[in-house]
């Protein structure tokens, strides 16, 4: 896959070539901090997402004064470099679902594809 755009930087830039295992996933899910390639929606060829995972299936998860939050608890990210401003009220994530950002939020959230993903939608995990 070939990185379009700087939602996941700085652990991902623009023109980077990266590759997902498919198989990761098969004898269990993702878990909290990986980065995975996520299948756009209707998307009549084959483009994906860059995404780290934040959430997982039963977990409530927001942003608050730029601090992600799980269950109403506030978790540190070290991966990020960059202050955030995010606000956002939390969303429970179903039995079935992951949450997946990118890591650059300085970039404002008005810019960023975010959000709930069915495992379903989820291809693999990014290697490098």
């Amino acid at each position: 896959m070939r990185v379009e755009g700087e939602s996941m930087k700085p652990t991902y830039s623009h023109g980077q070539v990266s590759i997902a295992n498919r198989l990761a996933y098969l004898n269990a899910g993702p878990q909290r901090g990986d980065i995975v390639a996520v299948k756009m929606r209707d998307s009549g060829r084959s483009v994906f997402l860059l995404k780290r995972v934040v959430g997982l299936p039963g977990e409530s998860i927001g942003f608050e004064n730029g601090r992600l939050t799980v269950d109403g608890l506030s978790r540190d990210e070290d991966y990020l470099a960059d202050e955030s401003d995010w606000n956002r009220e939390p969303v429970l994530c179903e039995p079935d679902e992951f949450f997946v950002v990118g890591d650059n939020r300085s970039m404002p959230i008005e810019f960023h594809i975010f959000g709930r993903a069915r495992s379903t939608r989820i291809a693999g995990k990014v290697l490098f």
